[in-house]
C-alpha cells in the first residue's frame, strides 16, 4: 500500500504523531502491528501517505480527528442557566461559559434550565447531528433526587415503558442510590430525546424530581469537572464517542 492512497501526501506516521497519538516512532508501531486504518483498510506500511484533509483515519477502531479547526467541549452546566447560546429574555446563557472562544459552538442535543451538568458542545455538524439523531441511541445518564421512597417494583415499570402524553416511554437502566422516608435518590440511563422526559417520567410514576443532574453522555463522562467549567473532549475519548455514532 505504499503511497498508493496519495503520492504527493504526508507520511501517515507523521500525520499521527501531529495529532497527538504518540511520538513517530510509537506510531510506527501502530501501523506495523496493524493497530491503524486507512479509509477503511489496514495499513501496515511505514511509507503509507495520506491527505489529512480528507483521509479518515482509525486506531484501534477509535477515529482520530484530523482538523485542527473542529472542537468538542464538555461543560458542566449549572442550574439557572438556560441551552442557548443567546438568550432573547436576558436569562444566563452558554455564551457566560464559551462566548470566549473564537469557534462557533452549538450544543448538542438540551438540558433545561434547572437541569444541571453535562452538556456538549461543538463546532462538528456531523457528529452533532448523529449525537441528536435517535436512530443512534446514544444513552444519556442522570442522576436525580425525588420526592418519596421508591418501592422495590419501579425500576421494572419504568423498564418496560410508561405511557406519556406524547407516546410511551422507557428507561434502559434504573438505580435507586439512596433512600430516605420522604426522598430518594435515583439514577436513570435512557436513550431518548423527548424534551423533560426525564421529569415526565418520574413524575408519572408518582416520584416528581426536585434535582436533576445528566452526568454522562455516551462515553463522556462529567467526572470531577466544576460547575461552570468546560473541558475539551479528545484523543480516544472523542474516538469513542465518535466510535458511538458510527464516524
Amino acid at each position: 500500500m505504499t503511497d498508493r492512497h496519495e503520492p504527493t501526501g504526508v507520511r501517515l506516521q507523521k500525520v499521527l504523531a501531529g495529532t497527538g497519538v504518540g511520538s513517530r516512532r510509537a506510531c510506527e508501531v501502530l501501523i506495523a502491528a496493524g493497530r491503524v486504518s486507512v479509509g477503511g483498510v489496514t495499513v501496515r506500511e511505514l511509507g503509507t501517505r495520506v491527505d489529512p484533509a480528507t483521509a479518515v483515519i482509525h486506531v484501534d477502531g477509535l477515529r482520530v480527528q484530523l482538523d485542527e479547526g473542529l472542537v468538542t467541549l464538555a461543560l458542566n452546566k449549572p442550574r439557572g442557566v438556560v441551552s442557548t447560546m443567546n438568550d432573547e429574555r436576558g436569562r444566563p446563557d452558554l455564551s457566560e461559559f464559551v462566548g470566549a472562544r473564537p469557534e462557533r459552538l452549538f450544543h448538542v442535543g438540551r438540558l433545561d434550565a434547572e437541569t444541571e451538568g453535562l452538556l456538549l458542545l461543538t463546532n462538528d455538524g456531523e457528529l452533532a447531528h448523529r449525537l441528536a439523531h435517535p436512530s443512534y441511541e446514544v444513552s444519556k445518564t442522570y442522576v436525580a433526587r425525588v420526592q418519596g421512597r421508591v418501592s422495590r417494583g419501579l425500576g421494572r415499570r419504568l423498564l418496560a415503558g410508561v405511557e406519556l402524553e406524547d407516546g410511551p416511554a422507557a428507561v434502559d437502566r434504573f438505580t435507586v442510590l439512596e433512600q430516605a422516608a420522604d426522598a430518594s435518590l435515583v439514577q436513570v440511563v435512557l436513550h431518548e430525546g423527548r424534551n423533560h422526559i426525564v421529569r415526565r417520567l418520574l413524575a408519572e410514576v408518582g416520584h416528581p424530581v426536585t434535582r436533576l443532574s445528566r452526568t454522562d453522555f455516551g462515553p463522556i463522562h462529567l467526572g470531577t469537572l466544576k460547575p461552570g467549567r468546560t473541558r475539551v473532549v479528545g484523543g480516544q475519548e472523542l474516538g469513542r464517542l465518535m466510535r458511538a455514532v458510527d464516524l
